[in-house]
């Protein structure tokens, strides 16, 4: 199936499937609605899917965190991060995207957004983002914030999702993954990726290549 720019703008002008799409990827014993107590506590930050084209592919810009990171250490995530006071959710994508991995608000083009995102674990309501590049990224990352960028081809993925057992701040647990080049996709980021697959598959693909 062939994606094109398109395609993704018209699947995210529909309504979106939202916690039908979570469910289906979130770890056991978590919950996709903060409890009452927790909602003025919330970390409230965004993200960016960050698409482009290599070799008529298309991939999405998925970064490792470090391991010293306070939260989702060594975890595969998007780049992201906390809405700092005075900032939109989409500045803070932009803002964090360029200090993450080198990439400038004016070479992204936003496509739309997905569904807000509750992480109980950590307390993060997260708002993603869609964006597009018109180009090949040339990327920077900061070794602080990024251990490595992960160039993930979407659709060859969409249905590789394999029950994993793993080590978290939880303690032990199995939870539904994608395994891409020794990595570990889980979590709010598959969580994430789940209602992007759902949104583009609701529409009719067009025949016609990038």
């Amino acid at each position: 199936m062939n994606i094109s720019r398109e395609h993704i703008i018209k699947a995210l002008e529909k309504k979106l499937p939202g916690p039908e799409s979570h469910r289906k990827m979130i770890p056991p014993h978590r919950d996709l609605h903060a409890p009452e107590k927790e909602k003025s506590k919330l970390k409230k930050s965004s993200v960016l899917l960050l698409l482009f084209e290599e070799k008529k592919e298309l991939k999405i810009c998925l970064i490792k965190r470090p391991a010293h990171m306070k939260h989702h250490a060594s975890q595969v995530a998007f780049p992201g991060g906390r809405i700092e006071k005075g900032e939109t959710a989409l500045q803070t994508a932009f803002r964090e995207t360029e200090e993450e991995i080198g990439v400038t608000s004016e070479k992204i083009e936003i496509l739309g957004s997905l569904s807000e995102l509750y992480v109980g674990v950590s307390g993060f309501l997260i708002h993603p983002y869609v964006g597009w590049l018109h180009a090949e990224p040339k990327f920077v990352t900061c070794d602080d914030e990024v251990e490595k960028t992960i160039l993930f081809p979407l659709l060859k993925y969409q249905n590789k999702t394999e029950m994993t057992e793993l080590e978290t701040v939880a303690g032990k647990l199995t939870v539904p993954a994608v395994h891409f080049e020794g990595e570990t996709i889980w979590g709010a980021t598959l969580m994430i990726l789940a209602e992007f697959y759902d949104v583009i598959n609701k529409v009719q693909s067009p025949k016609n290549k990038f």
